[in-house]
């Protein structure tokens, strides 16, 4: 492919596009230090292996500007614990079984799995747990990182914490069984339990990233 032959660059802008879900290549050349034609050979490229995609947009009378997103191909690219083999057992367990039951073996998995959180994250203050998560979920292939937002003209509040994730490591299974996204937010809320947790970006809604709230409970 050619995508190999400048590795180092183009997984740049992949990565780019995955956290910021779409970009122009003038862009891409400043956040990544490339000349705009570098990066226009390299977008070439990765949209000729079907990485990527582009749309026109058009500002003022001069001509359209591209810009560039991930394809479901470059998504793909990513890490991916949970293979196509899971979503084919989980496939003929339905076939088998019946979707309802399904549904409910996929509860007990992610409820052992959120005891599982609990007991790895710990105690500490709220922004080591979210720290100690968010590693967690990195190492099961999920492209995650954590923000502390500070309570704006509101002395003594207690701050609150943004987890957000690029790259879905169950997307193929989310698609199918869309109840584990729901398991997922039920997961945090067990590795957390002195705090409320609300979705904010849902990759499943055509979102480039999902996005939770991790707030203190009053």
């Amino acid at each position: 492919m050619t995508s190999l032959q400048h590795p180092s660059t183009k997984e740049d802008i992949l990565r780019y596009l995955l956290k910021q879900g779409e970009a122009t290549a003038q862009v891409l050349a400043d956040q990544l230090g490339v000349s705009s034609q570098a990066i226009r050979r390299h977008l070439k490229d990765l949209e000729l292996d079907g990485l990527i995609e582009h749309r026109a947009i058009q500002e003022g009378m001069g001509r359209p500007n591209y810009v560039y997103q991930l394809s479901r191909k470059g998504r793909d690219h990513f890490p991916d614990q949970y293979d196509e083999f899971a979503l084919s057992l989980l496939d003929t367990l339905a076939e088998t079984v019946g979707q309802e039951q399904v549904g409910t073996i996929l509860r007990k998995q992610w409820t052992r799995k959120a005891k599982d959180y609990r007991q790895q994250v710990g105690s500490g203050s709220l922004e080591e747990r979210v720290s100690r998560l968010v590693e967690l979920r990195k190492n099961e292939g999920y492209m995650a990182e954590w923000h502390r937002l500070e309570p704006e003209d509101q002395p003594g509040a207690s701050p609150r914490f943004v987890i957000a994730e690029y790259n879905c490591a169950i997307s193929h299974i989310a698609e199918s069984f869309p109840t584990v996204c729901g398991h997922e937010l039920e997961m945090f809320e067990v590795a957390l339990p002195d705090c409320s947790v609300t979705r904010t970006h849902w990759l499943a809604n055509g979102e480039h990233r999902c996005g939770y709230m991790i707030e203190p409970k009053q």
